[in-house]
């Protein structure tokens, strides 16, 4: 039996070493950033493939009249495979997002990660300097959703609106903004917003003023595949979103869009935006998306949010507070500067910092009125990892207890390193890929 990196190893042992160690750290420590998850074994020895050797620019399709009709739309020979491939992806997204409509819409696997797919989105549906509306970063939004730092709102006129003053969506506050703006696209997605989002609103709002309505789903795509969540079909002309998240597979992006934006937002991936495809990656994808049609996918994206929900629980019991006063997805954010003195720490990064010393790693993070985001008050936390290696509510009140004493330690090192030796024995007892 071969040993693991064994090839690696002889070649260039330094490497295989950092990869050892890592395999060591993520099975030692409970992974609670929300962003992160396990890929299967099965999803890894795929990404790891010989498709990455093949260059594949182009489609396994063409467009006429509209209508994508299968066949080699490459521009390099030796596509049989690659062609199959990326078929099969495109069928099971479309079955994974849009069960019973797939005719109703189209899917691209090709882009390199989700900030990718926004972009190759905006570029289809607008002219330069023509606007679009985002949630604020600083809100729980994203940087490619027209943060001025970000090449969104270099070539777009972006427009960021922000939360209520409860840290809810205010549609009020929404509509206006979109009636001053008239923007032409309107892209509502979340990276540190714990709440549902109601798809039906936004879309009746972009309707209002005449814009198209992206879903950026990159957070919460299982749940929302199987109705855990609201569905942003068929309210969202587009949907896009990551697939390395919940879906579980490689560093990848994915678009979904009515069929009659296939085209454009086909162009604007490739040839754009992207030379070719990583076909490797379109490998991983596509088996990540036959996973996530599984009943046992299904079980897993509830017990995602029953888990989330139960330590948000447990917090708020031992007097941490909340941003909006708990959880409907798979995150948890957390203002550490308030909430009860015995659980209070100077900042975000003071608490994520004991944190992953004790063996707990989640990620700093801003919440609504922050005035530095460099020195944040908050803390995200998510249970799609650790969900994924068993853990269920009862390791969730653990967790929680766990965290107060790593409040409690006013980065004492002992207690954290005390801690983190709980931890590591705790993790022997879960199956991590």
């Amino acid at each position: 039996m071969s040993k693991p990196y064994e090839n690696l190893s002889a070649v260039d042992p330094e490497i295989a070493d950092l990869c050892v160690a890592e395999d060591r750290r993520q099975a030692s420590v409970i992974r609670m950033i929300a962003s992160e998850n396990y890929a299967s074994r099965a999803v890894v020895e795929a990404t790891a493939s010989t498709f990455g050797n093949k260059y594949s620019e182009g489609y396994p399709h063409k467009w006429k009249d509209g209508e994508r009709q299968w066949g080699n739309g490459r521009y390099y020979e030796g596509q049989e495979f690659t062609n199959q491939l990326e078929q099969l992806a495109i069928e099971r997204a479309l079955r994974l997002f849009a069960p019973g409509k797939e005719s109703q819409y189209h899917a691209n696997v090709q882009p390199l990660s989700g900030a990718p797919a926004n972009f190759a989105v905006l570029n289809a549906l607008l002219e330069a300097g023509e606007s679009f509306m985002g949630l604020a970063l600083g809100h729980g939004g994203h940087l490619t959703h027209g943060h001025k730092v970000n090449v969104t709102a270099k070539y777009f006129a972006a427009h960021q609106f922000p939360l209520g003053s409860d840290a809810l969506m205010d549609f009020d506050i929404i509509a206006k903004m979109a009636e001053e703006v008239k923007p032409k696209v309107m892209i509502i997605g979340t990276t540190s917003y714990p709440r549902s989002l109601d798809y039906s609103k936004f879309g009746e709002i972009a309707k209002s003023v005449g814009a198209l309505l992206v879903a950026d789903v990159a957070h919460i795509s299982g749940l929302v595949a199987h109705n855990i969540l609201p569905h942003p079909l068929p309210h969202a002309d587009v949907v896009t979103m990551t697939t390395h998240k919940m879906l579980r597979g490689p560093r990848g992006g994915l678009i979904i869009c009515r069929k009659e934006l296939g085209e454009q937002i086909d162009r604007s991936v490739f040839p754009a935006l992207q030379g070719g495809p990583h076909m490797n990656n379109v490998a991983g994808i596509a088996v990540a998306l036959k996973e996530a049609l599984s009943d046992d996918y299904v079980r897993y994206a509830k017990a995602v949010v029953e888990n989330a929900k139960h330590l948000a629980k447990c917090m708020i019991d031992r007097g941490f507070e909340l941003v909006t006063g708990g959880t409907d997805s798979h995150m948890i954010v957390a203002d550490v500067t308030k909430g009860k003195d015995s659980v209070r720490a100077a900042n975000g990064i003071v608490m994520s910092e004991d944190s992953a010393r004790a063996g707990i790693v989640f990620n700093k993070n801003a919440v609504p009125g922050d005035e530095k985001p460099w020195r944040p008050s908050g803390i995200r936390i998510g249970t799609p990892a650790s969900t994924t290696v068993g853990m269920g509510v009862a390791d969730m009140e653990q967790i929680a207890d766990w965290l107060v004493r790593i409040a409690q330690s006013k980065s004492d090192g002992s207690t954290l390193d005390a801690i983190r030796r709980e931890v590591g024995e705790a993790m022997t007892g879960f199956r991590v890929p």
